[in-house]
């Protein structure tokens, strides 16, 4: 009796459940299918890292004994879809049943539940355990609130785990956020370590120029490519940030600045979003640095509450609320996707930045993500659709089940408040408080309107006037409303006026400032 035991792009772990039990005779499916890199124009080098991950994990596998059928992209017989490699390999190994893993995305759940029809074998997907929170316990944590809020989430996977506790009740430090404490903007002077990267080897070089000759349109750039596409890479990558931007990276995980794209943060989502990583190995690492006094603890924390908390509550809620999620759009955005969200053509310096240095490493940090180019987007009323799809292409760590809720709720506030209590807008002044972009900028941070005002100015309070009878019931909108109130009805005609205007143009494709700047990426 044969088992045909599947292993999907973002499952390269050793202990996957659909992995337990191998025997021999059983035969595990791994299957590069442009399906999945096409699905949405994946960035080139998310493309590369999964599929190099896969190459380098079918090895090992082989490496332990087992029986790998492994269909690479330009394989003629590649039916190119997961659901025809399954059929295809199920007739040939003469497979009695499939086991797989629960997938990260609705639409591959959809896909494996008709297989069992499409084959004529028994299908079982097993839950992925690799998460600290399984669905079903997600959904009872949930239950019948009203609300759902991470911090208690949060509050009670730190209960459950023991991570940071000193006593059953009792967090380390006498407290469970130091949140407060990690807002600082980088001092001048102070130079980040750079993380470890990764030199392709002979069969990620492979890959590369497969990509580069299978999908030369998609958005991104290769030549710096060095993610960890082994276990034992990523494992190294840990290490690297443990040693050298953990102690540092509470203080300043919400700061912004020219020329540094990591600054002292882990770039860990990638291999923990493709199974290189184990999330509580990684907790554990960094909470071992705190007891050796090797890092503080507010770093510590943050670091932790943004994998035990946030990491595992936005999957729990993905799957909680889809498939309904992703068609939310509680504020009627409908504006079209600027083109400069792909050429990084923009006067704005902090958001050409991020995309800059997201086109050349597929990487940009959570307020960058949040609270530029996701601010921006909010602001400008943009379909939540499109921006959605824009998350997902251009990041290496993006998979459906973390960039949905995420973008959906936190960045657009599109769910209505399931995600967060209020929407996280916000004009020029955060920018300037959090970075140095705008020393530089073509636009002006402290003029409201008028010639040369940062657009996140007027468009903020654009944003605020035209949702204003929307956020009246909302308590944490009530000191911008008051604002607004008191603001002279002249300035706020005159916001809106340019707010339309510079909006309209950037659907032209023009923006006013650009050619005067010369910012061209």
């Amino acid at each position: 009796m044969t088992t045909l035991r599947l292993v999907l792009g973002d499952q390269c772990s050793e202990g996957l459940s659909a992995l337990e039990g191998v025997a021999p005779g059983d035969v595990v499916l791994m299957a590069e299918v442009r399906a999945e890199c096409t699905y949405v124009r994946h960035h080139k080098q998310k493309i590369v890292l999964v599929l190099s991950a896969m190459r380098h994990f079918s090895e090992l596998l082989r490496q332990r004994g087992i029986n790998v059928d492994y269909v690479k992209l330009d394989d003629p017989a590649n039916t190119q879809t997961l659901a025809g490699e399954v059929a295809r390999a199920a007739a040939a190994h003469g497979a009695s049943r499939i086991v797989c893993t629960h997938p990260g995305e609705f639409r591959v759940l959809a896909d494996m539940q008709g297989w069992e029809k499409a084959t004529g074998l028994p299908v079982e997907i097993r839950d992925d355990t690799r998460f600290l929170c399984s669905i079903d316990r997600f959904r009872a944590w949930a239950g019948e609130k009203k609300q759902l809020r991470m911090e208690y989430f949060y509050r009670e996977m730190r209960r459950a785990s023991g991570l940071l506790m000193e006593a059953p009740d009792e967090p380390a430090g006498g407290q469970w956020n130091f949140d407060a404490e990690n807002r600082a903007a980088l001092p001048a002077g102070l130079v980040p370590p750079k993380p470890r990267r990764f030199a392709p080897d002979a069969l990620t070089r492979e890959v590369m120029e497969l990509v580069e000759r299978e999908f030369p349109d998609h958005f991104g750039k290769l030549q710096k490519f060095g993610w960890p596409v082994t276990a034992a890479q990523a494992g190294q990558a840990l290490e690297d940030f443990i040693a050298h931007r953990l102690p540092r990276f509470g203080d300043y995980q919400d700061a912004m600045a020219e020329g540094e794209a990591t600054l002292f943060h882990a770039l860990v989502g990638a291999a923990l979003n493709c199974g290189l990583l184990r999330p509580m190995e990684v907790c554990r690492a960094a909470e071992a640095a705190w007891r050796r006094g090797d890092a503080p603890l507010n770093a510590v924390e943050g670091f932790v509450r943004q994998i035990l908390g946030w990491r595992e509550y936005v999957r729990g809620l993905y799957w909680l609320k889809m498939p309904g999620y992703r068609d939310t759009n509680a504020l009627e955005a409908h504006r079209r996707l600027p083109w400069l969200y792909w050429s990084g053509e923009t006067a704005m310096a902090c958001m050409a930045a991020a995309i800059g240095q997201t086109r050349d490493l597929a990487y940009a940090h959570h307020i960058q993500r949040l609270m530029v180019t996701g601010n921006f987007a909010l602001l400008a009323g943009i379909e939540p659709a499109e921006v959605n799809d824009w998350y997902m292409v251009v990041y290496a760590d993006a998979y459906e089940w973390v960039e949905l809720p995420n973008v959906q709720g936190m960045a657009l506030h599109a769910d209505g408040g399931v995600m967060a209590s209020k929407p996280y807008a916000a004009s020029g002044a955060y920018i300037n408080r959090m970075s140095n972009h705008c020393r530089g900028c073509a636009y002006d941070v402290k003029r409201p309107t008028g010639k040369g005002a940062c657009p996140f100015n007027f468009l903020y309070w654009d944003f605020i006037a035209r949702h204003s009878a929307r956020f009246a019931k909302n308590p944490r909108m009530a000191m911008p409303l008051r604002t607004l109130a008191r603001m002279d009805p002249q300035k706020v005609a005159a916001m809106r006026a340019e707010a339309k205007a510079f909006l309209d143009a950037l659907e032209g494709g023009v923006e006013p400032m650009r050619a005067a700047s010369g910012r061209l990426l």
